[in-house]
């Protein structure tokens, strides 16, 4: 591959990336919570102490807050400038990727690893829907790439580095910034029988470093949490935030210490990754099978340059998450650039050393029809959920459809079909949702709708409070304020405009005579989407009506 197609299918990727940043609104519950966040660190300089509309917060440690208020201290409050340095660290495993990779193998495998993780269906998601795994994603990758470094090259700089991004992916979502590289390198270390790597004196250097960088938060939770035993967190006291953090949030999911428990099936992970590592998902299984294949015909042993660190460190991290009593989809994603080395290897060697094989004429069939059917859903989620959909939007979907459908039956190239046509789809159906489909969707959730309009409004925020509805973070982000919430009907005043759904007007209209309706709108919880709701027909009897209701009726009539 010519460094000019690498350059520009990373560069593409790199426009849907940013167009996503400016034209999506956060989505509640987590982005739009962490953005409110951050928002209100910037507002009340608390830095070591974490809180959440004004309440002790416990559930994340603080580096994404910290950056993400000091890029809004920068270039003000927008979403925008929330997600930025988490793009940059997203950035940054791209190319860490590509540079482990290359330690290793040819440089086409090191371009195809990095290609695959820049255009996998979940960085594109969480280049807009911005958690901690965003950034623990640039951090973990950072420090494979830099641990990886020093073994071959013996460098201390390379130690340095390595052990401040574990240290700063600690402080970004936890202990599994330090896990993964164990995992990764304990099987690499073994299968290539070098024993003494596990014993190395520098290590206690590198844990030094950790430690020295940790003390701020590490301050800020006993501060926050052991000085004061007995706070609560999802009904239960925490007596030590130092334990929490570095006990009870990870590895009390094995004990029962930590509260959740949701979706612990040891398949989970896995069959979220059908669609979150779209379009390489099937490469990247066959690559684990390949090189566990390989293995055993080596009698598990490594020879010369190869590397173990990829496919041991995904499945021992893998298992590891498997077994928690408490998962989510994105929880696999820390490990991403590890199945992207995996899928590298195996489409090299499916795309370049067996191209006539009947291995070869099954992926293609399978990816092609694959691929037109993710067209096809691009098609009609421009088409037919919001009919509002800008016209040139729809003709450029149908148009994607007609281009995908002559890539398919087109003859051969000098570039590989089946990489065209996976690189062509995913890259154009991310361009058509995050230019018509996301923003469409994203009118339909309460919180920035309703701040747009406060906003705009001129209404005094102070006197804006929510009563009987969902809390949506992003109305406090928008709203660049803690809107003040209440559930009894006695503690509103005449001066207040009050936020609720439209089914308790009535009983507002009993107390307060003179109210009326200044804004309305419709909301729903856009990430749970159901066919009733894309359904136009339908989409009524899916969601929520709201209103904005000025209590002493003297403001301006609805809008």
């Amino acid at each position: 591959m010519n460094d000019r197609l690498f350059k520009g299918i990373l560069f593409a990727c790199l426009v849907v990336y940013v167009i996503s940043m400016w034209s999506i609104p956060v989505i509640d519950i987590d982005a739009a919570q962490y953005a409110s966040m951050s928002r209100e660190m910037l507002e009340n300089g608390s830095y070591l102490k974490l809180y959440d509309l004004g309440k002790d917060y416990l559930d994340k440690p603080p580096m994404l807050f910290w950056l993400s208020s000091q890029s809004m201290r920068l270039f003000g409050v927008h979403d925008w400038a929330y997600r930025i340095p988490s793009v940059l660290l997203l950035l940054v495993a791209i190319y860490a990727t590509y540079r482990l990779s290359l330690l290793y193998y040819e440089k086409i495998i090191a371009q195809l690893a990095a290609i695959i993780l820049a255009s996998s269906q979940a960085v594109f998601l969480i280049a807009h829907d911005v958690r901690c795994d965003t950034m623990l994603l640039g951090w973990v990758t950072l420090s494979l790439w830099q641990l990886a470094a020093w073994y071959e090259t013996k460098k201390w700089k390379y130690v340095i580095v390595a052990f401040v991004a574990i240290a700063f992916g600690m402080m970004t979502k936890g202990p599994i910034a330090l896990m993964v590289p164990a995992f990764a390198f304990v099987p690499h270390f073994a299968l290539r029988r070098e024993w003494k790597q596990f014993f190395r004196w520098e290590y206690l250097i590198g844990l030094l470093i950790v430690a020295i960088l940790l003390i701020p938060m590490s301050i800020g939770l006993y501060q926050q949490y052991d000085l004061e035993p007995g706070k609560i967190f999802h009904g239960r006291p925490i007596n030590s935030g130092l334990r929490f953090y570095y006990w009870t949030q990870s590895f009390g999911r094995y004990t029962g210490e930590n509260v959740y428990n949701e979706m612990n099936h040891f398949t989970f992970l896995l069959e979220n990754m059908l669609w979150s590592f779209l379009p390489w998902i099937f490469f990247f299984l066959a690559g684990l099978i390949y090189a566990v294949k390989q293995l055993i015909q080596q009698k598990w042993k490594l020879t010369g340059q190869q590397e173990w660190i990829s496919a041991g460190g995904f499945i021992i991290t893998y298992c590891i998450l498997a077994r928690s009593q408490a998962q989510l989809p994105h929880y696999i994603f820390v490990v991403l650039p590890l199945a992207a080395i995996v899928s590298a290897r195996f489409l090299y060697h499916l795309l370049f050393e067996t191209r006539k094989s009947l291995l070869h004429k099954i992926f293609n069939g399978l990816h092609g029809f694959i691929f037109l059917l993710l067209w096809i859903a691009a098609v009609a989620l421009t088409w037919w959920p919001f009919p509002e959909t800008a016209v040139i939007l729809k003709i450029v979907a149908v148009l994607g459809l007609l281009g995908a459908l002559y890539l398919l039956f087109r003859p051969t190239s000098l570039t590989p079909p089946l990489f065209q046509w996976a690189i062509y789809t995913v890259i154009g159906v991310n361009l058509l949702l995050v230019t018509g489909f996301y923003p469409q969707l994203l009118k339909y959730q309460l919180g920035n709708t309703a701040a747009s309009f406060i906003n705009r409004s001129g209404l005094e925020k102070d006197k804006v409070v929510m009563y009987e509805i969902d809390n949506s973070r992003a109305l406090h982000f928008y709203g660049q304020h803690i809107f003040q919430e209440t559930k009894a009907l006695d503690s509103l005043r005449t001066d207040q405009v009050v936020l609720t759904k439209k089914s308790t007007v009535s009983a507002l209209q009993e107390r307060f005579p003179n109210l009326n309706t200044i804004f309305e709108g419709e909301y729903f919880g856009v990430s749970m989407l159901t066919l009733p709701f894309l359904n136009p027909k339908t989409r009524s009897k899916e969601t929520v009506s709201y209103v904005l209701v000025d209590l002493d009726g003297q403001k301006n009539k609805k809008q």
